[in-house]
């Protein structure tokens, strides 16, 4: 087995805890403990605890977010210029996302529960890190989204996506809790089954009727 490198051990000690205590309940030093490094690399290979978290969640996002564009954009070309049907848009978008939650080789629930912390972390700085992970997405999809529901008003379809991307993030984030929820009845660890159930349910949401709004 390839030994582990410097930087990938303080990557790997960030992400546990910035995961277990949020980005702003971590220390440098607490990292640094972890990982069993010196201060002196954390500086070397990053510079600064902000610098450590935009690595940590750009090590397991770009390729994520990479995966997903290659998904969408081969049914573009599969389509020939015709809007993609909308099953596909959602699992080009969903399946790589819920794959990862589950793999523990790439982080698994612990990145997902990191990435729940930083999607409710009132800090300008932690915003702007996931708005440039995931704006390549956003501006991909989107359109992808608004040709699939030509009818759909522009503010309903933006609802919905805000919608989509909550219910995406429960379900990688909290997966755990529904086994205990269910008695046991539903598994989170068949994660294509999941995958089909949450396409399913959310080509339904997007396809609903616009409601009658005063």
């Amino acid at each position: 087995m390839k030994p582990v490198d410097t930087k990938t051990h303080i990557l790997n000690a960030a992400e546990e805890l910035f995961a277990l205590r949020g980005p702003h309940g971590t220390s440098l030093r607490q990292v640094i403990v972890r990982a069993r490094v010196n201060l002196a690399a954390v500086h070397y290979h990053f510079g600064s605890k902000e610098s450590v978290l935009e690595a940590v969640l750009a090590r397991r996002l770009v390729p994520l977010n990479a995966e997903r564009l290659a998904l969408i954009e081969a049914h573009e070309r599969a389509r020939g210029g015709r809007a993609v049907p909308l099953e596909l848009i959602l699992e080009s978008l969903v399946a790589p996302a819920l794959r990862l939650s589950r793999d523990p080789r790439k982080g698994g629930g612990t990145f997902m529960r990191l990435l729940g912390r930083c999607f409710t972390e009132p800090d300008p700085a932690i915003q702007a890190m996931l708005t440039r992970q995931f704006s390549g997405v956003a501006d991909h999809f989107t359109p992808a989204f608004r040709r699939a529901l030509p009818g759909l008003p522009a503010v309903e379809l933006f609802w919905r996506l805000h919608f989509l991307v909550g219910a995406m993030g429960h379900t990688m984030a909290d997966a755990e809790r529904l086994r205990t929820f269910s008695g046991g009845l539903c598994n989170p660890d068949d994660t294509e089954g999941t995958i089909a159930r949450l396409v399913s349910f959310l080509t339904a949401g997007l396809r609903a009727k616009v409601p009658e709004v005063k």
